[in-house]
């Protein structure tokens, strides 16, 4: 119960720091398209780590732990990933959203006010993170959960600022939108619950439950973080926030797990 409590306070903090990111609209600046690609591109890089060092490393060594061999860890791993994955392409098939600069993306023709297509983007971007913090403390690893918060959490300082940015351009208030920003930060301790709670009552399935989340956010990072940096011609922007990030939470994991 305990670890539960944890996990769900960790992700709950990397949520909040969504509304965090968001303050500054309230403040007179304007930031440009290319810092809003960097941004972009930093948190892939934070998520890109945090999938290897935070998910798949300590997974696979959760699966030999378990008194599987190397070669069946490495399956376990390749099909949570593969799971996570599917979890979340059927997500997008069936959830109309919106991203920051591509636009809408599984309408159907729905008319749905652009204020719901961006909540639900990030609702689907944010659920991976939160499983994946709570995936780390229900099995009671304070350890690697820390540094994984942390590097969440970071990572959803920028993008708390650039939904903000993008719903203040929409002509919504900027109130407003540090408000949506809160409420699609809330999503994170949602998962955050149910990865420490499956993990906490059920051991065994931690392998699995690290290799989903791992799954979950690759997809994230590669069909919504990077093509999201790299568009109008924001590729190097991007790029040079993907690798920032990926040493930020590299530096996180290595030095504090």
């Amino acid at each position: 119960m305990e670890s539960l409590v944890i996990g769900v306070i960790a992700s709950l903090g990397a949520g909040l720091a969504t509304v965090i990111g968001a303050l500054p609209v309230l403040l007179p600046i304007n930031l440009t398209q290319r810092v809003q690609g960097i941004m972009l591109g930093f948190g892939g890089g934070v998520m890109l780590a945090a999938t290897s060092f935070s998910l798949i490393l300590p997974g696979t060594e959760a699966a030999i732990a378990q008194g599987y061999s190397q070669a069946n860890a490495a399956l376990i791993m390749v099909a949570g990933i593969l799971l996570g994955g599917l979890f979340l392409q059927l997500a997008h098939r069936f959830m109309p959203h919106e991203h920051f600069f591509k636009g809408k993306e599984s309408c159907h023709g729905n008319n749905l006010k652009r204020i719901w297509l961006f909540i639900a983007a990030i609702t689907i971007h944010n659920f991976p993170e939160g499983l994946a913090v709570g995936v780390n403390f229900g099995n009671n690893n304070i350890t690697d959960g820390i540094p994984l918060a942390l590097g969440i959490g970071l990572q959803n300082i920028p993008e708390g600022l650039v939904v903000a940015l993008s719903l203040v351009a929409e002509k919504y208030s900027a109130g407003y939108a540090v408000w949506i920003s809160l409420l699609t930060g809330l999503v994170e301790p949602i998962g955050g619950l149910i990865g420490a709670g499956v993990v906490s009552i059920a051991n065994f399935v931690l392998p699995w439950a690290m290799a989903f989340a791992a799954g979950a956010m690759l997809f994230v990072i590669s069909d919504e973080i990077i093509p999201e940096s790299h568009r109008k011609g924001l590729e190097k922007e991007g790029t040079i926030g993907v690798m920032i990030g990926f040493v930020v939470m590299m530096f996180l994991d290595i030095a504090l797990g």
